[in-house]
């Protein structure tokens, strides 16, 4: 695997990695309506495009293919971390969050409860759950932090 920057040619591929992430890894912890409102296929590229160029971010390929992204902003909130569909378990999000969360103190996210162990296990604790509103429709997530010494 290959841990790179973002280039602003790979958004088309990030935003299908992120639609079938979604809805395929997903979708054992939230409904269909959940997911349809999590990511509907309408993902503002530009948005994110700016964001990932703005942010220190990593895209890990396996050379061809894109098998994971994340990015991190300056104040050490970890806004997205997904890992395609047919990369779970190979430490693709290991590799990311390693390279993401060098040089910070203070680490957050909200994390999905799909991802929740995955945090966990890296360190992190569960602040709150929270109950967030995409589209009309109530998402569950936990805020949670991790501090490095």
């Amino acid at each position: 695997m290959i841990l790179r920057p973002f280039h602003p040619s790979d958004i088309g591929e990030i935003l299908q990695l992120f639609y079938d992430t979604v809805h395929t890894v997903n979708a054992s912890d939230y409904t269909a309506e959940q997911l349809d409102a999590w990511a509907g296929g309408d993902t503002d590229g530009a948005l994110w495009s700016r964001e990932f160029s703005e942010r220190k971010t990593a895209v890990c390929t396996d050379g061809i293919t894109i098998a994971g992204f994340g990015d991190i902003d300056a104040s050490g909130y970890l806004d997205r971390l997904y890992v395609h569909k047919d990369y779970q378990g190979l430490g693709v999000a290991t590799m990311i969050c390693d390279y993401l969360e060098d040089g910070f103190h203070t680490i957050t996210t909200h994390a999905s409860i799909t991802a929740r162990p995955f945090f966990k296990k890296r360190g992190y604790d569960t602040i709150r759950r929270q109950e967030v509103i995409r589209r009309g429709v109530v998402l569950v997530n936990f805020l949670m932090e991790k501090t490095i010494e």
